[in-house]
């Protein structure tokens, strides 16, 4: 079974300069390479449909992959504990080549006549997940003392008054507007 990810460019390198646009969708992580990660963490399902358009440019001693990659994910919003999905489409501009040299450290590496563009792919993505996501931009999260979810109702809880602190609730400045300072 041959991966959607495995692209050929033999052609494409002895054409240079040359492009290839490459588009498919297939599933993010088929063989299941990657963990689960936590309850709490953004994640990507592997069974998830991955759209996959970048345009290959050859150069002397490689390729350049640009285009996009986009992938649905999951997680945990960080206010109100609710599931959150979404999707990152994410700008890609990356190098592949022959052989790693000196500054080409984050270059991939083209493997025979085959670029392998999982790596990039997962890399992108995974670089895109939101590590604290929102269930939408106004959620109002829990109450930190009964727990009950603001978005869907209210509570009359307040805060416990530290004794330590409480001296300064009678503290009141007068003659300056709220914001002002009346130093000199």
């Amino acid at each position: 079974m041959s991966s959607p990810y495995l692209v050929p460019v033999a052609q494409l390198l002895r054409d240079v300069p040359s492009t290839l646009l490459v588009s498919f969708e297939a599933p993010f992580d088929e063989s299941h390479e990657f963990a689960p990660r936590g309850a709490a963490e953004t994640d990507v399902f592997p069974e998830a449909t991955v759209k996959v358009k970048l345009r290959l440019e050859s150069f002397s001693g490689g390729l350049r992959a640009k285009g996009h990659v986009e992938a649905p994910w999951h997680g945990t919003c960080r206010r109100c504990s609710t599931p959150v999905l979404g999707i990152s489409n994410v700008a890609v501009d990356e190098r592949f080549v022959d052989e790693r040299g000196p500054g080409d450290e984050e270059a991939y590496l083209i493997e025979g006549d085959f670029v392998d563009l999982a790596p990039l792919v997962h890399d992108a993505i995974f670089l895109d997940l939101p590590l604290a996501p929102l269930c939408r931009e106004d959620c109002r999260g829990l109450c930190p003392y009964c727990g009950i979810d603001r978005n869907e109702a209210t509570c009359e809880c307040q805060a416990p008054v530290d004794p330590r602190w409480a001296t300064l609730d009678g503290l009141r400045f007068t003659g300056a507007e709220p914001g002002e300072s009346n130093e000199v």
